[in-house]
This record gives C-alpha cells, sequence and structure tokens, in this order.
C-alpha cells in the first residue's frame, strides 16, 4: 500500500513554529489494526483458554509492535531547531544548518553536509510517494482506453489519474516546506556571519568595531541556542525496539510453555 503525505499538522506553536508531516494512509492502518487487535483480544480473553489461544494472542501482539513501528511511529517534525526525521527504528536529528537539500523520489530524502565528513542523505519512511507504481497505473490506464474513443474521438484515461496528482502534490507541499525553513535559517546564519568584518578597520577598537563584534557574537550565540548549527545526530529508538522485542520474547514463552 502506498503511503500518502495526506495528514500535515501544523502545530502553530507560537515559540517553535512546529510542524509535524506524516502519512494519512498509515494513520488509518494503525486504527483499523489497533481496533481488530483489540476487539480479537477480548475474544481470545472470554472465550479462549487454551495454548492455542494464548499463542494467538502473543502473534496479535507482536504485529501490533510492528504495526506501531512501521505506520504510527514514522512521522517528520521541523521546528525552529531543525528537522527531526523519525524512522521505524531510529531518528535523526538535523539541524538547519546542515540540511543542504530536500527532495523526492520514491521517499523524502533530506541531504546533510557538515564540514570534514562526508555527505549523508536520510530517507524518511513517513512520506513516500511511488512514481514507478504511477506509472503502471497511468499506462494501464492508457491500454484500457485503447479500445475505447469519446464522441469526439479523444482517448479517455490519457492524463495521469487524480489519485496520483493529489499524491504527488502533497508530497511536494512538505519538500517546500522543509526546504523553505531550511533556507531561511541558513540565510539568516550567513547573514550573521557576515556581520563580522569590516571594511578598512585597522584597530579592534576602531569606533563602532566593538558593538559591531558584539551584536555579531550575540547572533550567532542566538543561533546557536538555537540548534541550528547542531551537528547530525542519529540514535536508535530503544522504545520502538522494545515494541518489537518484548512482543517477540512473550510469544517465544507462550509457545514453548
Amino acid at each position: 500500500m502506498t503511503s500518502l503525505p495526506d495528514e500535515r499538522k501544523k502545530g502553530a506553536d507560537a515559540a517553535g513554529g512546529r510542524q509535524t508531516f506524516r502519512s494519512a494512509t498509515a494513520v488509518v492502518v494503525w486504527v483499523v489494526w489497533l481496533l481488530f487487535a483489540v476487539g480479537n483480544w477480548i475474544d481470545l480473553a472470554v472465550q479462549g483458554r487454551d495454548h492455542t489461544s494464548a499463542i494467538a494472542a502473543a502473534i496479535l501482539l507482536l504485529v501490533t509492535g510492528i504495526a506501531y513501528d512501521t505506520a504510527q511511529r514514522p512521522r517528520i517534525i521541523a521546528d525552529e531547531a531543525g528537522v527531526t526525521v523519525r524512522n521505524p527504528l531510529r531518528d535523526h536529528q538535523v539541524g538547519w544548518a546542515s540540511v543542504t537539500n530536500v527532495d523526492l523520489t520514491d521517499l523524502l530524502r533530506v541531504h546533510c553536509a557538515q564540514p570534514g565528513e562526508r555527505p549523508r542523505i536520510i530517507n524518511s519512511w513517513a512520506i513516500h510517494y511511488s512514481r514507478r507504481r504511477q506509472f503502471a497505473a497511468d499506462a494501464r490506464s492508457r491500454r484500457a482506453a485503447r479500445g475505447r474513443r469519446s464522441t469526439f474521438g479523444l482517448p479517455y484515461g490519457t492524463q495521469p489519474s487524480a489519485a496520483g496528482a493529489s499524491e504527488e502534490a502533497e508530497a511536494q507541499k512538505c519538500v517546500r516546506a522543509l526546504s523553505e525553513r531550511a533556507t531561511a535559517a541558513q540565510a539568516e546564519a550567513v547573514w550573521a556571519g557576515g556581520t563580522v568584518p569590516i571594511a578598512g578597520a585597522s584597530e579592534p577598537y576602531q569606533t563602532g568595531t566593538v558593538g559591531r563584534l558584539d551584536a555579531t557574537q550575540a547572533t550567532v550565540g542566538t543561533i546557536g541556542a538555537r540548534g541550528w548549527l547542531q551537528p547530525v545526530r542519529s540514535t536508535w529508538s530503544w522504545p520502538a525496539i522494545a515494541a518489537l522485542v518484548i512482543p517477540a520474547l512473550i510469544l517465544l514463552v507462550v509457545w514453548l510453555a
């Protein structure tokens, strides 16, 4: 199932301007599965009294952990400091100053670069748009239209499907929003750095120099405080790992009991 970035929660935080981008389809899948699992657990608790019922309950718990990690957890969080890419098992935090590009292939990708390090590309599970699937759907539509002509002799189905166009448009909105925030943060950082030199200054205490240097240092300090300059940090999410490991251990114990 293709996951679509249809749901974009724009948290109008006055302080941080926090935005969250995630897949509406994935959220629906998670809610439907959770309702299904809870209904089955209730049924097993009422009617199931044997070893097979215990195994079935443990399997449901394991699949619920997988659904949580792959459907509910992935998202992209953009705030004043930078962007956080939350994938099933890992979190990637990138300061805006390190973001060089944001683009969309099958997955949304955040390109990062830091001085002295090789560039990195972070793929997001939360936003993906399958061009191959869209091309296949369009090809099927064109084949089906070969035998059908409108009353004016024009073929049906030669345009991309509306659903596919909407998917791509929503994904591109996310790309634009992240790119604009990265560009704005980097422009302010460059402006702050560009105020340090003073043309024709021969003395560090020339009139106006000290005040300008102090103002620049304060500005750079503000940028650092906001987190724009923080390096790329990738960490394992232990709660997400526990959501898989604990149900797997429970299933193993029940199976061997």
